[in-house]
């Protein structure tokens, strides 16, 4: 199968961030997963990886992290151990530590809370909506997708909503850290050993930790001592409490995975509400079935978190390649979500698609994305609330994405829309 991107001539080198900057190189995925589906990449920044392109070979090896270990890093930058332990947060432990520290947090983010704040986010689109809608012209991603996950986040940790703005801009240089838009320290640009043992190897890493910092104290002040924040702090059952670095990271990640999965999913909605003008449609005239299967559909489709690295534990044979310990290997999920042997019609969106055993939210193994419901239940309500006001979208200029192998997400999507 062949699949048209005019920019990817199916050899697109997955270590290079502007192979990205038109969209996930998906000719190049298509021909890994038909004839290469373990396959080598050299990278001249660091030490080469294995790539894992098919559906089936990252769900059975996403659960196997004794023989693949998110204890050195889930990025395919290179790190020291000393660099690792000052910059790691839970994503890149394995069980048990991993599951100790997870159900802190857990009891935050089931569907029972999370769908309390049902109305809060109804009322928030109704907002962003309301106020952007009638302009008819935008851009989609600065106006709608990247206001919705910003203000929910302040809501859910208990931010001021004055800081929001200047949250999520220290959120995009740290996981968008390669995207000259976004930082002054492009990753693979300048010299950014300064920072090597802040998170993401970013000055925003120092900037978000002060501020953490600040916040605790007012809230212990103010007699505040519930939240999520907090529920890190307290000790384990077994009496331990984490460091300083640990809690300063996952202060980071928290306010970066917040925020960008969610925005770009919400991009992607409504960039294929303009490529497949039926499904606006299809939307508004569903039946309550509808709501059950579009937003994991949609979330597939954007695939914004697009791998996730391992390193061996021990060598191994798949495929006829030997993996040896130490080795790097990426799941590609942005890959698995669009395999032709597991999803039909993959570049198509099906909003109806069932069952969708996507994994855009890294199932399969225990690094399960915490928010899962969180962005589920935002795409949702967005698209509701969309498709009750807006009969068309159309582009209206170029649409740009991140350059970023690690994130994928439509950073600017200028479009004109028709009102119901």
């Amino acid at each position: 199968m062949t699949v048209w991107f005019p920019e990817d001539n199916g050899k697109a080198n997955l270590a290079d961030y502007d192979s990205f900057v038109n969209g996930p190189p998906h000719n190049t995925f298509a021909r890994m997963r038909r004839e290469s589906p373990i396959e080598w990449t050299d990278w001249d920044q660091g030490r080469g990886f294995w790539n894992v392109t098919r559906f089936d070979d990252i769900w059975k090896l996403n659960g196997k992290y004794k023989l693949l270990s998110s204890a050195q890093g889930i990025r395919m930058e290179d790190q020291s151990y000393e660099e690792y332990l000052a910059r790691r947060t839970f994503q890149e432990t394995d069980p048990p530590e991993h599951t100790k520290t997870r159900i802190k947090v857990a009891g935050a983010f089931t569907r029972t809370v999370i769908y309390q704040y049902e109305e809060q986010i109804r009322e928030i689109c109704i907002d962003i909506l309301d106020k952007v809608l009638p302009r008819k012209e935008f851009d989609a991603t600065k106006e709608i997708a990247r206001q919705l996950p910003m203000r929910m986040l302040g809501r859910i940790i208990g931010l001021p909503e004055c800081d929001l703005e200047w949250l999520v801009s220290k959120g995009d240089e740290l996981i968008a850290n390669t995207d000259p838009e976004f930082t002054k320290h492009l990753l693979d640009k300048m010299d950014t050993d300064e920072f090597r043992m802040m998170p993401f190897n970013s000055p925003a890493g120092l900037e978000l930790y002060e501020y953490a910092k600040k916040i605790m104290q007012e809230k212990e002040m103010e007699g505040d001592t519930e939240g999520i924040l907090h529920m890190i702090l307290k000790p384990a059952k077994d009496g331990s409490v984490i460091s300083e670095n640990e809690f300063r990271n996952f202060f980071c990640l928290l306010v970066a995975a917040g925020n960008d999965t969610t925005r770009y999913s919400i991009a992607a909605a409504i960039h294929a509400f303009s490529q497949q003008p039926e499904l606006l449609e299809q939307l508004r005239k569903g039946k309550k079935e509808v709501w059950e299967t579009a937003p994991d559909e949609i979330i597939r489709w954007a695939s914004p978190t697009m791998y996730f690295r391992r390193t061996a534990c021990q060598d191994f044979e798949i495929h006829g390649k030997r993996i040896r310990k130490g080795d790097k290997v990426l799941y590609w999920f942005v890959s698995g979500n669009r395999d032709e042997t597991v999803f039909d019609k993959p570049f198509r969106v099906d909003l109806y698609r069932s069952p969708n055993r996507h994994m855009a939210f890294g199932q399969g193994g225990p690094h399960v994305c915490l928010g899962i419901w969180l962005a589920r239940l935002e795409v949702k309500i967005l698209m509701q609330e969309f498709c009750k006001r807006v009969s068309k979208v159309e582009l209206s200029g170029p649409v740009r994405f991140l350059r970023s192998n690690f994130i994928g997400g439509i950073k600017h999507l200028p479009v004109t829309i028709q009102l119901n």
